[in-house]
């Protein structure tokens, strides 16, 4: 395999790509903002003071402060990965943007790149309006809360590349739904989100730890909202950065090798 195949040639040109997604994206900007808006104060309704009441607190914090933070990191997963799966497949397949930006003097690298910093971006859009919210509500602590709005670019990434390596091996849109029912859901229950990892299997505590992304996202943005920090804090700091770049490296390659024939 050859080195230039698996190192991506990618220039400032990729921002071009980004720039078109996000004039598309404030055009219809009265419909994208209304989930982040609206889905945090749901959750915190029903689950943070609704069975808040049943549960009251978890290891000292208040339900409702428990899962602020998860809130935040189960946001920057789905914004970013439903944006470079479903929405990418879209622009890739039916609109033929793909081959309409590759026709102009951009290469087929900035243009996955492209893609995959817009998704981080929107991670980015949509943890600072829940942010916001949470802050509103008064569940998360100030000011280092506001560190998570940098990272949840770096974990937008991360969830924007795995989600354009399912785009790139799938033969359909509908076969999306397989790693949206059987990674993101699980990844959604199961990451140390709405109870703590401790009560799980120990077996399944360390496939969590090791291996499930939002687990790290989790106690990234927990230990930053509740100003303590975990024990596995830089330990999945490192972990994210390490599993960004292979799987940015490694969605720019599978897409090359589908669009390219």
């Amino acid at each position: 395999m050859a080195g230039s195949e698996i190192v991506p040639n990618i220039t400032v040109s990729a921002w071009k790509v980004w720039r078109r997604n996000w004039d598309v994206f404030f055009k219809t900007y009265k419909v994208n903002f209304i989930p982040p808006l609206v889905e945090p104060v749901l959750y915190l309704l029903a689950i943070g003071f609704g069975l808040g009441m049943f549960v009251g607190e978890i290891d000292g914090i208040p339900y409702v402060k428990y899962i602020a933070p998860a809130l935040l990191a189960i946001s920057i997963m789905n914004s970013a990965f439903f944006e470079c799966t479903y929405s990418s497949y879209v622009r890739m397949y039916y609109q033929k943007t793909f081959d309409a930006m590759i026709a102009t003097p951009l290469a087929l690298d900035e243009v996955i790149a492209g893609e995959l910093l817009w998704g981080a971006t929107r991670s980015l859009i949509y943890s600072t309006v829940m942010l916001g919210v949470l802050i509103a509500f008064g569940v998360v602590d100030l000011p280092s809360s506001l560190l998570i709005l940098p990272f949840s670019f770096l974990a937008g990434l991360l969830f924007a590349s795995i989600g354009m390596c399912f785009t790139a091996i799938t033969p359909g849109i509908d076969a999306l739904n397989y790693p949206s029912f059987l990674f993101i859901t699980p990844m959604f229950l199961f990451s140390g989100t709405f109870f703590p990892l401790d009560v799980l299997p120990e077996a399944l505590q360390i496939f969590a730890r090791g291996f499930l992304p939002l687990t790290q996202v989790v106690t990234v943005t927990r230990s930053l909202t509740l100003s303590t920090l975990s024990p596995y804090f830089f330990y999945s700091l490192i972990w994210i950065g390490i599993v960004t770049v292979i799987f940015f490296f490694l969605s720019v390659f599978l897409m090359k090798r589908r669009l390219i024939v």
